[in-house]
């Protein structure tokens, strides 16, 4: 399961609940994506096909809802734990 965290500006939030327990989270829009690590700072951790514009919105958008995004991805990641 891949909950949708958030949604903004056409922007997709969200988490894959097979992949590391370092929190992170992923933006889809089309066929682009990009993962963003949320420890311990905020950094682009891989772009797969947005450009240096969009980039810069979007880690906009993971600043500003950074702690928001580390909570859900702990909830997430503790349901997974206790599954």
């Amino acid at each position: 399961m891949s909950p949708k965290f958030k949604e903004e500006n056409g922007f997709v939030f969200k988490i894959y609940s097979n992949e590391e327990e370092r929190k992170h989270v992923h933006v889809i829009k089309a066929e682009n994506e990009a993962k963003f690590w949320l420890e311990p700072n905020i950094t682009l951790a891989n772009n797969y096909g947005f450009s240096d514009k969009e980039i810069k919105n979007i880690t906009k958008i993971v600043l500003k809802y950074g702690n928001e995004f580390k909570r859900q991805f702990e909830e997430h990641i503790g349901k997974r734990l206790d599954d």
